[in-house]
């Protein structure tokens, strides 16, 4: 079983959870790419999902680049997955065909439920603010994560 992220997410996350790193804003387009291996013609479209959610806000100018509008303490990977990929949550019967919800249900249901929700309760608790404060102690361990070390 793989549980994978599409790549648009993959990128929404390592912006946001660089914007949580940095102590300053805003942050530019091209700083963000290239510390944390976005591709530059990807990170604007990915900033824009992220901004229809009200989690990140661009600033213009010479100066300007992107901020987290959300508290990264309170901000969740079920956030950033939810605004990149909408709902993950299944809507048609693994049986049937017909919505999840009909009567009479069908006895996969219950398991798909109950692993949906574990799944999101897991991704809800994963606070940005939290991935970023363990990210600062892992570089000052072993260096900043760089293009040279992100995983593909």
């Amino acid at each position: 079983m793989r549980l994978q992220l599409t790549k648009r997410t993959d990128y929404a996350i390592r912006a946001c959870l660089h914007l949580a790193m940095e102590d300053r804003c805003p942050i530019s387009g091209r700083r963000i790419a290239e510390q944390m291996s976005i591709p530059n013609q990807f990170l604007p479209q990915v900033m824009a999902d992220l901004g229809r959610a009200g989690i990140v806000g661009a600033v213009s100018g010479k100066n300007g680049g992107y901020c987290l509008r959300r508290d990264p303490a309170t901000l969740s990977l079920l956030d950033l997955i939810e605004a990149v990929e909408g709902s993950g949550r299944r809507h048609e019967c693994a049986v049937r065909e017909a919505p999840c919800d009909s009567d009479p249900a069908c006895a996969l249901h219950p398991v798909w439920a109950e692993a949906q929700s574990a799944f999101t309760d897991v991704l809800a608790g994963a606070l940005i603010g939290e991935l970023a404060a363990q990210q600062r102690a892992a570089d000052e361990l072993v260096g900043p994560l760089g293009p040279e070390r992100m995983h593909r």
